[in-house]
């Protein structure tokens, strides 16, 4: 998969993040402070979630200290379901449940061994079949137009 990946700094699990992802098969597009460009949380975040709502990316993962701008930047992003996620159940539910195509983490809590069971779970996640699950992912894209 292209995954595209932002960071407001290199703090934290930011400076292996691209690594990390690329150890798993998937191909990185760089943003922010991984990418040596505007590193600001909602411009980083922004674009990372962009390439994801254009196609030229199939998710992101958008990071800064907290996790919370990030995953606000990226939500407001048509088409973005952003989740942030402090551990691996909690990725596998919103790839389950809310069929989140961005993962937001936090530079601050996340440690590495951490980092790795979270993207485990969300790169092994799935969205659900359930009906009722799939009725509120299409209500949510009703609600942006």
């Amino acid at each position: 998969m292209r995954i595209s990946v932002a960071s407001d700094s290199l703090d934290g699990v930011a400076s292996i993040l691209v690594s990390e992802i690329e150890k798993r098969g998937h191909t990185v597009i760089p943003h922010g402070a991984v990418a040596d460009e505007r590193a600001d949380w909602a411009w980083c975040c922004a674009r990372a979630a962009g390439d994801v709502a254009s196609g030229s990316a199939d998710q992101a993962i958008v990071c800064c200290w907290t996790g919370t701008g990030a995953s606000i930047a990226a939500n407001k992003v048509p088409g973005v379901r952003a989740a942030l996620c402090a551990d691996a159940a909690t990725a596998d539910g919103a790839r389950r449940w809310n069929d989140a195509n961005v993962l937001a983490i936090s530079l601050r809590l996340t440690s590495a061994p951490l980092l790795g069971e979270i993207l485990d779970a969300w790169f092994a996640g799935s969205p659900s079949l359930d009906e009722g699950d799939q009725a509120n992912i299409a209500y949510l894209s009703q609600m942006e137009n």
